[in-house]
């Protein structure tokens, strides 16, 4: 019998788009309306496959040796590293801090490897920001620098940013301007009304640019960044005559060899367009719930990612204690990974060491590793077996509904499980 569920959350990007309609059948999800092509696999995928509750060393085993198991790896390791959260939800991330701050290891997200240049960025100018509400009903002008939404979030344009009707763009994409700065011609930018094709690496020198005009001094301004001098004049007056206006910024920006230095330079170039009118600045996240993982490290330790619990205080330093350098010097002799996500930006070096050192690995049964971890457990899915919370790119909390039924446990239950094993 075949059961309709309605405002389905996706946490396949970070839009964590809720309209969804999905439609189960013996346990198994036959249709998904208004999922998008990165979503429409992973929903078609869930219920396909089956996998055991948790297995040692690739052989199945019960639940309670399992945990035993991981209880033994963790409380042999001088150094054990938490990894990953973006693929959990506020529960089991409360946990897995928790877990870390039992052990005095270390504790970071997949934003080491993705946004991190932007929150060092933002902590040291500071961020105006919006929500995704907001640039739906007011922005005019919208600006996407370094990123792709059409293939990174495809639903993006469609629910916030370009086609929406708004209350001060009535008539949605008729009302608005986008542009698109990026060096590559991406299919956001085909459909784009203005594309600034900045010279590959030279986003600083475009970003001060604007800052210059915006500033009126025209006379003091850099060519390197290949955009012809008239085009960078009639961006600046667009910046300036928007009534509101947003940049969405993503990964193409961050990338650089100083990439925290160019999101400082496109901050403060949002901040000096306020002197003309309203604009906000906003990353484009990638996994489904990273803006949680680092909200709710942040509750817990006053940092987002990157964080050293080892001496029975919080300690923050990207760079030293994130994942991919760590296990690049072998700093780290067990790690756990919540979600594999972010694993494939990882060095070969660091690949090499996460592979011969003990390994917990938590995840649902759609998800393979390329190695047999030590530990495996299947969790059952947050917006797909279980209730729970995902902050969008926003960091807005958007509440998950289940829509099918798993035997499998709650990362956050196994997690306290190894918990009450390590104070036994």
């Amino acid at each position: 019998m075949q059961n309709v569920v309605r405002d389905v959350a996706c946490t396949v990007c970070g839009c964590v788009c809720d309209d969804l309609i999905v439609t189960t059948d013996a346990g198994r999800i036959v249709r998904a309306d208004g999922a998008c092509a990165l979503a429409e696999p992973w929903f078609a995928a869930q219920g396909r496959s089956q996998r055991p509750v948790s297995c040692v060393d690739g052989t199945e085993t019960d639940l309670a040796s399992a945990v035993q198991a991981a209880a033994d790896i963790l409380s042999s390791s001088s150094l054990p590293l938490l990894y990953g959260l973006s693929r959990s939800s506020t529960p089991g991330q409360r946990a897995a801090i928790a877990l870390g701050d039992r052990l005095g290891g270390i504790v970071d997200t997949t934003a080491s490897r993705c946004h991190a240049p932007s929150i060092m960025a933002l902590q040291q100018v500071g961020e105006s920001t919006c929500s995704l509400g907001e640039v739906r009903q007011r922005s005019d002008v919208v600006v996407y620098w370094g990123a792709n939404p059409l293939r990174s979030h495809p639903r993006h344009l469609e629910r916030y940013a370009g086609e929406p009707e708004g209350t001060f763009v009535p008539r949605g994409r008729a009302d608005r301007h986008i542009v698109v700065v990026d060096p590559n011609a991406t299919e956001t930018a085909a459909i784009a009304d203005t594309h600034l094709q900045v010279a590959p690496g030279r986003d600083f020198e475009l970003l001060w640019d604007l800052r210059a005009r915006l500033a009126g001094q025209t006379d003091d301004v850099s060519p390197a960044h290949g955009i012809p001098a008239e085009q960078v004049d009639a961006f600046a007056e667009r910046i300036r005559a928007a009534r509101y206006g947003i940049v969405f910024f993503g990964l193409g920006l961050t990338r650089g060899t100083v990439g925290h230095q160019d999101v400082e330079a496109l901050l403060l170039m949002v901040r000096d367009a306020h002197r003309h009118t309203r604009w906000s600045a906003r990353r484009m996240r990638i996994p489904g719930d990273v803006a949680g993982a680092d909200s709710v490290l942040c509750w817990q330790t006053g940092f987002p990612f990157s964080v050293d619990l080892s001496r029975g205080y919080p300690r923050y330093n990207p760079g030293e204690f994130s994942a991919n350098e760590l296990l690049e010097r072998g700093d780290v002799d067990a790690c756990l990974l919540l979600g594999c996500d972010g694993l494939g930006q990882f060095s070969d070096a660091a690949m090499k060491r996460l592979e011969s050192i003990p390994t917990i690995v938590f995840d649902d049964a759609t998800v393979e590793t390329a190695w047999t971890p030590s530990v495996r457990f299947t969790t059952a899915a947050y917006g797909m077996h279980l209730p729970g919370t995902a902050y969008r790119m926003d960091e807005v909390p958007i509440p998950l509904r289940p829509v099918l039924e798993s035997d499998c446990p709650s990362d956050e239950e196994i997690l306290q499980q190894i918990a009450a094993r390590l104070e036994g």
